[in-house]
């Protein structure tokens, strides 16, 4: 049986999948499904795909269909660079104001949304889009839009998610984790998900040992329009290892989320 793997196109998740570019018949059992977070949280819901990197919150929103692998998550060390907040206002004037949300990752929206409704104790106007407008107070970003968003200054203010966050919690945010189908653990799929996701760590270190070479296949297939040494540096706060750290983290995330009324319950992690 073939196991369906949802595969972001997000300079994030190039050590993920960086090994596997251009060798995918070599892996006849395993299908590479590419979209958005938002599209893998989806798919992870109907059934369309196995596992994904995908947004945190996915794993709340239907309680009791997915574990999650113990070893393998997205993070950062303070900031992550990729989700942010531009504005043209100090983020205390936003109550009243037009916030546009990315459609790409409601982790983000409900981590945006927390920090602006619970730590600030603001009230601005939301409204959903991909990309920011001319009309929008400010706007949330992520993945590639938001590392190029940081290059064209186009907003006198701008907010790193990630910092926000470990600023007000002491712990380092979880934007990410592999998130797995319970039908992913039949006996059929079983060996062939252990064998993938053994194969992921190795794709982490082989990325971490030659940065350089990684991002030259990543970028044939993904180009981005990026300063190659940005791009290079961005990986240095970014960390893979879902550490007890992390999980208390993701832990209080979803119990923010809960009170918020974004989440039914804060669901218990379960793992594979």
């Amino acid at each position: 049986m073939t196991l369906r793997v949802g595969r972001i196109p997000f300079l994030v998740c190039a050590p993920f999948f960086h090994d596997f570019l251009e060798r995918e018949k070599e892996f006849p059992d395993i299908e590479f499904v590419d979209g958005p977070p938002s599209a893998h949280c989806a798919g992870l819901k109907d059934g369309s795909i196995h596992l994904s990197p995908a947004s945190s919150i996915t794993f709340a929103q239907k309680p009791g269909a997915f574990v999650l692998s113990p070893k393998l998550c997205t993070s950062c060390s303070f900031e992550v660079r990729s989700v942010k907040l531009f504005s043209r206002f100090p983020i205390e004037e936003l109550s009243g104001r037009k916030v546009r949300m990315t459609s790409q990752s409601m982790t983000s929206v409900a981590l945006l949304r927390i920090l602006l409704e619970l730590r600030h104790g603001l009230k601005p106007v939301y409204v959903s889009g991909l990309a920011a407008e001319d009309s929008d107070d400010a706007c949330l970003l992520i993945g590639d839009m938001a590392l190029e968003e940081n290059e064209r200054h186009r907003f006198e203010f701008d907010y790193d998610l990630g910092s926000l966050w470990q600023d007000w919690q002491g712990l380092p945010f979880v934007f990410g984790t592999w998130i797995i189908a319970k039908e992913a653990l039949a006996p059929e799929v079983r060996p062939v998900l252990d064998r993938y996701l053994e194969m992921t760590e190795r794709s982490i270190e082989r990325f971490r040992n030659d940065i350089s070479g990684s991002l030259d296949r990543w970028l044939a297939k993904y180009p981005v329009k990026l300063p190659r040494l940005l791009v290079e540096d961005y990986y240095r706060v970014l960390d893979y290892r879902f550490t007890e750290e992390r999980k208390e983290s993701l832990v209080k995330f979803y119990r923010f989320a809960a009170q918020l009324g974004l989440l039914g319950v804060a669901p218990r992690l379960e793992f594979i």
